[in-house]
């Protein structure tokens, strides 16, 4: 049987494309995977049996890569992480807050600063410093000096990426240069709320001319942390993952243990402080949210 890619789920119907075109699917039957129920997700590889040139059946879900659950989508390889130099000020708290939620999830993240054109200079060369120290893509655009585009559109290349950020950072401009005329439904996070804006609309991937996919979606519509634990929190700092083979207890969670290389790390200088206090604060807000949300 042939083989594609949902593209898009409305309405009880999923969208395959296999690479020529795109066939109008309903699912068919029980999907399992490991013994556990699954649905079909935006995103997920699939194996479908066509009954006409335009319509088909899901028989089959490949196996996944990842998984989110706001949105709900499927084998994202990147989030395109945009945040603005100003108006809103830059919020490195904010971005590592992110970064724990796509490392969680098994996606690459690549941070793309806005508005670098009315930002200083060595505060923007100071950021991306910063994080690529640690492992990531930092671009630096301007959609009014057309800084960085070509950089971005290379990144996007042959990948599924979906965008977010917080509001107002200039997602929809940034967009609206790289791909002229696609009009993609950008939505916006609230930074205060930390949740997205209520919305109805449904979740897409588009194909881009150069290969790969961006997904029409707002993005992470929750940065609470859900279903994530202490270690896991720990282990989504990727500085702190790079030196935890080093400690001397297996799941060192990095705050009071003896030996912990991290600690040491910290204190030679060679571990970003303001990273650490994020991490400090994110412990905090994980027990608070596991307070407020106990099963019993």
């Amino acid at each position: 049987m042939p083989e594609g890619r949902i593209v898009k789920a409305l309405s009880g119907f999923y969208y395959v494309d296999d690479g020529e075109k795109v066939y109008q699917c309903r699912a068919r039957g029980l999907f399992k995977k490991k013994g556990a129920k699954i649905n079909p997700l935006v995103g997920d590889w699939v194996v479908y049996d066509a009954i006409s040139d335009t319509e088909g059946f899901v028989m089959e879900v490949g196996e996944r890569a990842n998984e989110l659950v706001r949105p709900p989508i499927s084998n994202v390889d990147q989030a395109i992480l945009v945040f603005s130099m100003v108006e809103p000020a830059f919020t490195a708290y904010l971005l590592d807050k992110f970064l724990v939620h796509t490392e969680n999830a098994g996606i690459d993240s690549v941070i793309v600063l806005s508005k670098a054109d009315k930002a200083d200079q060595s505060e923007v060369e100071e950021i991306v410093q910063k994080y690529e120290a640690v492992g990531y893509t930092v671009i630096p655009t301007s959609t009014k000096e057309e800084r960085g585009i070509d950089e971005v559109r290379e990144v996007l290349r042959d990948r599924i990426s979906v965008f977010a950020g917080q509001s107002g950072v200039g997602k929809s401009s940034l967009i609206n240069r790289l791909f002229p005329g696609m009009s993609l439904q950008t939505g916006d996070i609230s930074q205060k709320l930390g949740r997205g804006r209520h919305t109805t609309r449904h979740v897409e991937l588009i194909k881009l001319e150069e290969g790969g996919y961006v997904a029409d979606t707002p993005g992470f519509s929750s940065l609470e942390f859900i279903g994530i634990d202490e270690l896991q929190l720990a282990e989504a700092f990727r500085d702190f993952a790079a030196l935890s083979s080093q400690c001397k207890f297996r799941g060192c969670l990095h705050v009071s243990e003896p030996s912990c290389a991290v600690q040491a790390a910290l204190e030679e200088g060679s571990l970003n402080p303001e990273r650490y206090e994020h991490y400090k604060q994110f412990r905090e807000e994980l027990k608070e949210y596991q307070r407020r949300n106990k099963p019993w």
